[in-house]
């Protein structure tokens, strides 16, 4: 079998082509295996950080920080350049901490999809070497990149501008997280080789981008609450749009094709 790296190689020079029918089909029967456990998960994990949050915030400006004014007066307060840079940095560190906790859904998804049991413990595989180094890398270089543009942005007032930048650096960067822990790739090969993919078929691979977006948010319309059980519905997709184009087992790519089968009869 070809590492991730000549398969890379491959794509570069030849390119590749997958099916939209067969992949997002693919996504929606994986999904449907662990909606409802990563709904649950992704419930009590908000709730956690929540009382987290609201401790720190309480703690280090008083009981006055859960009052509505306090924080709109936070919103509307005009950082200095340092403050600024110290803004980017905290999200920053704190989105890469995050990254391998994200990383834990498509775990979840490659366990559903082999028939292996996942449980909590499935979310926090990729918090030990040497994935966590790599992944957190990886979030912190593009948080800082992309958080540090918004930034510059927003400061001129062209905030739009700021967030669809943001957007794009999600979009070429779609499968650098499968390419870290399925692909075995350091964080900046992960980072070549997602763009590098993408590029190739980049109408593709936006109009996935774009359904597991769509799909992950479309939960809101359900009371709101809804959103928590379709939040990973674009790990699902980046699962099957990853294995569409990396075949790690043959049993993989042929349970692609046999959707696509069953589609057409």
């Amino acid at each position: 079998m070809k590492s991730t790296l000549d398969q890379i190689e491959d794509i570069k020079k030849n390119g590749y082509t997958i099916d939209f029918g067969s992949t997002f089909n693919y996504a929606f029967e994986n999904y449907k295996k662990i909606a409802l456990y990563s709904g649950l998960i992704i419930l009590v994990f908000s709730v956690i950080v929540g009382i987290l949050v609201m401790g720190l915030a309480v703690t280090y400006y008083g009981v006055g920080a859960i009052n509505r004014d306090f924080i709109q007066g936070l919103e509307n307060q005009k950082l200095s350049y340092l403050e600024q840079l110290l803004s980017i940095a905290a999200f920053s560190v704190f989105a890469a901490l995050l990254a391998p906790f994200g990383a834990g859904f498509l775990k979840m998804a490659d366990c559903a999809d082999k028939d292996e049991e996942f449980n909590v413990s499935t979310m926090f595989t990729y918090y030990k070497s040497p994935y966590f180094s790599q992944l957190f890398i990886m979030a912190l270089i593009l948080a800082l990149v992309s958080n540090a543009i918004s930034a510059a942005l927003e400061s001129q007032g062209i905030n739009l501008l700021g967030t669809a930048i943001s957007i794009f650096i999600s979009f070429f960067t779609f499968l650098a997280i499968p390419l870290v822990i399925f692909g075995k790739l350091n964080a900046i090969e992960a980072i070549k080789s997602s763009l590098i993919v993408v590029t190739k078929n980049p109408l593709l691979i936006f109009a996935l981008f774009i359904t597991g977006f769509i799909g992950s948010v479309i939960g809101i319309f359900a009371c709101c609450i809804g959103i928590l059980f379709t939040a990973v519905f674009n790990s699902s997709v980046t699962y099957a749009t990853y294995f569409s184009i990396f075949s790690e087992e043959e049993e993989i790519k042929d349970s692609i094709d046999s959707i696509g089968q069953s589609d057409l009869e």
